[in-house]
């Protein structure tokens, strides 16, 4: 078993990966809902479907990814044939979230087998239905010595990231992040941190309103708002508000029904201690739609709340719930005085018409990744990388991205015998001139 130069076993193991995942698919869907009501259709479209496009985009494209690249050599080295190799890091460990746990642990797993690697594995104890289902198909599915899952609480994590690892990649809050990456520099080991933040919704007077409910209420609380790149709050052109809002409450009963606790369609919190969290941000606040709750079966519903101050805790901190703050602009400056008073966000959402004040807001605001009149699904393309910058991460994947964030990229010069340049070679006498000439010519 030679996984780490044997292309063709990981490719098999990976095989066998997607036939356990299919044939498994129903359990997973099950221990999903399970752990936190997700919805059938988003376990499928958002868990299970995507680690399968993602198992079969890897098998497929696993041989072109590994082979050696060539790139064009430099005049320095005539005669020379250029490349980059690209080899595993070796021992690698990942930590999974609970907000999308199967997905969130299987695709950075999947890539980073692809890229040749051993992987410990370290799914989030808060979902532990789906958490178990992970360990008994990598159990099916792989070696010991290959990809392991180590299930737990947190004195497991941190007995993981006392030990030295070749790579790290970590899926979650900021705050654990920082703990990853202070722990990861023990031993100077690269991480990919996929963190989050507040994420802007800016709507200016152009937009389709009606569309941009529509397409908000959808991005805000799939998953019950507990997404990442969910947006955080709206920033609605002051003139449109009123409409606006009108749109999100029709948008909302038109998704979850006038009954929302009853659809089967909306996923409840995952935990106590999240539930209080989100029902303390609520206290005080202006809720113009929503705020029904209920401890026991931990479930808020969605939750449209108008104009709170900066300073209060749900604008202090990232949402990560179905909570969706509307404040209001009249002037570039205004966008500016909030989005500038938090740390560069995961994600960023514009709806206008005007190409003009979009491209400002990219241009002017750095930020993960976005959408001009959509929300979330730049998520989907494997062909964008995945990341966020500053508080919101460190390093991006997906697609080829992942094969290359779980590869160690080696440079690798050929160099030919049929003729040496004397140039180069001591003694330095009047050859300073000739090869400054050289230098400046290429």
């Amino acid at each position: 078993m030679d996984f780490k130069n044997d292309i063709g076993y990981r490719k098999e193991t990976l095989k066998k990966l997607l036939y356990n995942i299919q044939k498994n698919e129903d359990l997973i869907v099950k221990a999903l809902y399970d752990d936190f009501k997700k919805p059938e259709f988003e376990a499928v479209l958002t868990e299970t479907n995507y680690v399968i496009s993602d198992l079969k985009d890897t098998i497929k494209n696993i041989n072109s990814w590994a082979k050696p690249k060539r790139v064009l050599p430099s005049i320095l080295n005539f005669p020379s044939s250029d490349y980059i190799y690209k080899e595993p890091y070796g021992n690698v460990l990942v930590i999974a979230p609970w907000n999308y746990p199967f997905q969130l642990a299987l695709c950075p797993l999947i890539a980073a087998v692809a890229a040749g690697n051993r992987v410990v594995l370290k799914p989030s104890e808060l979902t532990p239905h789906t958490s178990s289902i992970i360990a008994k198909i990598v159990e099916k599915t792989f070696h010991i010595s290959h990809v392991e899952v180590f299930e737990g609480g947190v004195d497991v994590s941190n007995k993981l990231l006392a030990e030295r690892w070749d790579y790290i990649f970590f899926t979650g809050s900021v705050a654990v992040g920082k703990i990853v990456a202070k722990a990861a520099a023990e031993n100077l080991t690269p991480v990919t941190l996929e963190l989050g933040g507040k994420n802007p919704c800016v709507v200016d007077e152009t937009a389709n309103l009606k569309l941009a409910a529509k397409r908000i209420v959808w991005g805000k609380f799939i998953n019950a708002g507990q997404t990442c790149i969910a947006p955080d709050y709206i920033l609605i052109q002051k003139n449109m508000k009123v409409n606006f809002i009108s749109f999100l409450m029709e948008e909302i009963v038109n998704a979850y029904g006038k009954k929302i606790d009853k659809s089967p369609d909306f996923a409840r919190i995952i935990n106590t201690k999240n539930w209080v969290r989100l029902d303390q941000m609520i206290e005080r606040e202006k809720v113009i739609f929503g705020g029904e709750t209920n401890h026991d079966k931990l479930y808020i519903s969605p939750t449209l709340i108008e104009e709170p101050s900066l300073d209060s805790p749900i604008m202090k901190e990232e949402i990560f719930g179905p909570l969706l703050p509307i404040l209001t602009y009249e002037t570039p400056a205004e966008i500016h005085n909030v989005i500038s008073k938090y740390e560069k966000p995961l994600a960023f959402y514009i709806f206008s018409e005007n190409k003009s004040f979009a491209k400002k807001l990219i241009a002017n605001y750095s930020f993960g990744g976005g959408c001009i009149n959509d929300t979330v699904v730049h998520f989907s393309n494997k062909r964008l990388p995945f990341g966020g910058v500053g508080q919101s991460g460190i390093g991006a994947y997906h697609g080829q991205m992942s094969f290359d964030t779980f590869s160690h990229h080696k440079a690798i010069v050929k160099k030919a015998n049929w003729l040496d340049l004397p140039m180069r070679y001591a003694p330095y006498k009047d050859k300073l001139a000739s090869i400054k000439r050289i230098l400046d010519w290429i």
